[in-house]
């Protein structure tokens, strides 16, 4: 997708759904997996008796309660997973980080062959519309508006206004673009049209990625799906997410619930990551917390690749290190025991990948849902010995975004999806899914309620206590 800088927001007089605009083209013809489609058709009550059923510590009221829980603030999100092994055979789904905007429609098999909008409807018309319904909202239109993953907003942008009759704008919104046509204008989202008119904007579905607390400020009276304090509490800063898992967790240890996640070390300046990486045995992965789509991401299993992040010029002063999930022989031990990844199942030349899954969900009337998943595989096999040379990013990375000249690209030749073809190469099982709902569910929520923590009464960011959790005086500059 090139950039197009200054583009007027369009408004969506033909709302017609076209299944070639808004899917990849290898979805267009798969068939979802049985498997998925069961997970899809379970409902909570089933989910909880599974689960405890595998997990008999696990208390299913307070799982119920949970899995039926009411956001205040981040209604929608996907989450990565990674299914690790220990050397004893324990498998879990890990939570590798929860995105406030995340991909997932255009990748996503239809659950039903008649309703080709599939997942798209699902989330807004379950999801977005209930959401908009609840609240008191000024006068205005709808819009979309975004930064990357044009084919998924414009579906949304269809379907919404298939379903309101009302106007709806679909806009882009770059962090580079010095004459957006989104402005604020006393707390109001305002969009300019092609007559070079504004018009306000009563409720926005937000698919801006990018630094998005840069142009959008906290505190708005057009309601935001999901508002930006999503993003600084966690769905767009890891640092904070961190911390609200481990704030979440200490709530759930009486309930024998817990999000998984790798070691983590949070608030590391650029000089102490060395020592961080030594202390983890020399294999570790280190983030710049406030990036995304697979950026800033940096896997280190030799001093040659610790070497090459410490010589790049960084942005930000702070840094998390987290253990590093790979083989069983250079993965980091975590207290002890050491998870590896369990890999998709072996190919032709008997060769094992790495794959990750992402789990979209959405809040409903009857608590979060499953909206879309898929799955990403790594560039390169796993190895049992990493030869100093090699790039273990290639081995281990799986995120298919690229950063280009023109925009966003997507290397699609590694994207797997839940269907027929794919998912039983994945090494993954209906319970796999059900773990990794329940883990989506719990690190949203963590994520949630650690956004309640950070807006005053005012309905402001608690600057101060924001400040004390996440040090960072490069990012609070950038917050409007």
């Amino acid at each position: 997708m090139k950039i197009e800088l200054e583009k007027p927001a369009q408004l969506i007089n033909d709302s017609t759904f076209n299944m070639e605009d808004h899917y990849y083209n290898k979805v267009l013809h798969a068939q979802i997996h049985q498997s998925v489609k069961s997970f899809l058709n379970m409902d909570k009550e089933r989910i909880v008796e599974r689960f405890c059923h595998l997990n008999p510590m696990v208390n299913k009221n307070e799982l119920m309660y949970w899995l039926t829980y009411k956001p205040k603030h981040i209604q929608w999100s996907g989450t990565d997973l990674f299914h690790v092994v220990n050397e004893k055979g324990t498998k879990k789904m890990v939570v590798i980080e929860t995105n406030s905007s995340p991909s997932g429609q255009k990748s996503m098999p239809l659950l039903d062959d008649i309703e080709e909008r599939g997942g798209y409807l699902r989330l807004i018309e379950k999801s977005f519309l209930p959401f908009v319904k609840r609240q008191r909202t000024i006068l205005g239109s709808y819009a979309v508006i975004y930064d990357k993953n044009e084919m998924e907003a414009s579906g949304y942008a269809k379907v919404l206004a298939q379903l309101v009759h009302e106007k709806v704008y679909l806009v882009q919104y770059f962090t580079e673009d010095a004459n957006p046509s989104v402005r604020f204008h006393e707390e109001v989202m305002q969009v300019r049209d092609e007559e070079g008119n504004w018009q306000d904007i009563k409720a926005a579905f937000r698919y801006v990625t990018q630094k998005p607390w840069n142009r959008i400020p906290v505190k708005t009276k057009t309601l935001i799906y999901n508002p930006v304090i999503a993003c600084l509490a966690g769905g767009r800063n890891k640092n904070m997410a961190a911390k609200a898992y481990d704030l979440f967790n200490a709530q759930l240890s009486m309930s024998n619930l817990k999000v998984y996640i790798p070691e983590t070390i949070n608030d590391v300046k650029l000089r102490e990551v060395p020592l961080w990486v030594d202390r983890f045995g020399g294999h570790a992965v280190i983030k710049n917390p406030y990036s995304n789509a697979g950026q800033g991401v940096y896997t280190v299993t030799s001093q040659q690749e610790l070497k090459a992040f410490m010589d790049i010029e960084h942005e930000y002063d702070e840094f998390i290190v987290q253990s590093l999930i790979g083989n069983y022989h250079w993965s980091t031990m975590h207290g002890n025991q050491k998870f590896y990844h369990v890999g998709m199942m072996p190919n032709k030349k008997s060769e094992i990948y790495v794959a990750d899954l992402r789990m979209m969900i959405a809040a409903t009337e009857e608590g979060f849902e499953p909206m879309a998943l898929y799955a990403r595989r790594a560039e390169k096999p796993l190895k049992e010995i990493l030869e100093p040379f090699e790039s273990s990013w290639e081995i281990l990375g799986t995120n298919l975004s690229v950063r280009t000249q023109e925009g966003w690209d997507s290397e699609t030749k590694r994207l797997k999806l839940m269907d027929n073809k794919d998912f039983n190469t994945l090494g993954l099982s209906l319970d796999s899914l059900i773990e990794g709902y329940i883990q989506s569910v719990l690190s949203t929520i963590a994520i949630d309620q650690m956004a309640v923590r950070l807006i005053g009464s005012k309905k402001t960011l608690r600057k101060k206590l924001f400040q004390d959790l996440n040090p960072d005086a490069a990012l609070m500059s950038e917050i409007i």
